[in-house]
């Protein structure tokens, strides 16, 4: 039996076939228990998915929609997305194969943004075989900027270890000209309002990375820190947000500094999931933080090395799962306290 107040229902999309998304998506919901927490709904097509199902040998059941209004509460509903059969060969990149990653991620931001599905959890796409004319991005945080309303932030969490970045998907050398005061500023204001709104953390500590080696040792090493992104952190914690530093990143993570604060920001890709993946590879997530909607994904790529081989483990996408939907209450919970805040009766002099 379905309880309707756990009834959300999760959009999946279903990353890059030739990869390890449909292995790890269909991992997770063999087991039937997660069905008493979610109604999840796969974009893609229930006859491809079930000759995966075949190979990697899983005995969940799939049942097959064309409309999102035929969603079942309490199964794996697979919407279908195409008609076509698809020549899977797990392993190889191929941009015939990415365009059905796009058809499928496509539909569910939609779907995402008309509501008809709650949360979105994204499977692994591989970022060359999905350029087209058509969808030119780097990677879905970039494109979920572009749908959903706010302003999209990586955040990587694994239980409170939780890494922001100021620049995404960005070539090293191009970083320093991307930073500026605005851009830091947004970003901080943007993930002080997530820890708030959905971790519950009421006054968020944020500690800042700097860009160059020792955060520039006051400009020996670079301006950047001195000038750009120190003067920002200065002003902002003036105003009353808990943030601090630029710090050196060399030593934050192994030295266990990370620990006395809500969230990190890197300056950079590298410099944050590194220490991220390190840390916390396999059972970590990434969130799209900043944004109307939820969006998760599991901490990994497509890892062609393993695909097909049914040796893929699932738990970084279960995970993603477990915390969108913590978000998704989280969000209520908090929408429901701001919307009737208890009022403080006066008392008379």
């Amino acid at each position: 039996m379905v309880n309707k107040s756990e009834n959300i229902i999760v959009g999946i999309s279903i990353g890059d076939l030739n990869g390890i998304g449909p292995e790890v998506i269909l991992k997770t919901f063999e087991d039937a228990r997660m069905l008493e927490f979610c109604t999840p709904v796969i974009f893609g097509n229930v006859r491809t998915l079930s000759f995966i199902k075949k190979q990697l040998d899983l005995t969940l059941v799939l049942h097959g929609i064309d409309q999102l209004d035929q969603i079942v509460p309490g199964k794996i509903n697979v919407i279908n997305i195409w008609k076509e059969p698809v020549e899977i060969t797990p392993g190889q990149m191929s941009p015939q194969v990415g365009q059905y990653a796009v058809k499928s991620f496509v539909a569910a931001v939609s779907a995402l943004n008309e509501n008809k599905i709650d949360v979105l959890v994204t499977a692994p796409i591989h970022k060359y075989a999905v350029q087209s004319e058509e969808f030119s991005f780097p990677g879905h945080t970039e494109y979920l900027d572009r749908q959903l309303e706010g302003n999209a932030l990586m955040l990587m969490i694994k239980d409170t270890l939780r890494v922001g970045l100021l620049t995404d998907h960005v070539p090293v050398n191009e970083v320093a000209q991307h930073l500026s005061a605005e851009l830091i500023r947004t970003k901080i204001q943007t993930i002080s309002h997530t820890l708030v709104r959905d971790f519950s953390i009421t006054k968020p500590r944020i500690a800042v990375l700097g860009l160059n080696p020792h955060a520039g040792d006051g400009g020996v090493i670079g301006s950047e820190d001195r000038d750009i992104i120190a003067p920002v952190v200065r002003s902002m914690f003036e105003a009353g947000t808990l943030v601090f530093g630029p710090f050196p990143a060399d030593g934050f993570f192994g030295s266990g500094a990370y620990k006395k604060y809500d969230a990190v920001i890197a300056s950079y890709h590298d410099q944050g999931l590194i220490p991220f993946k390190t840390l916390a590879f396999g059972g970590g997530v990434n969130f799209t933080a900043g944004l109307n909607r939820i969006r998760t994904s599991p901490d990994h790529g497509t890892a062609f090395d393993i695909a097909g081989k049914g040796v893929a483990d699932h738990h970084s996408f279960k995970e993603a799962v477990y915390l969108a939907l913590d978000i998704y209450h989280s969000r209520a919970q908090h929408s429901e306290l701001t919307r009737s805040p208890l009022k403080v009766k006066e008392k008379p002099l």
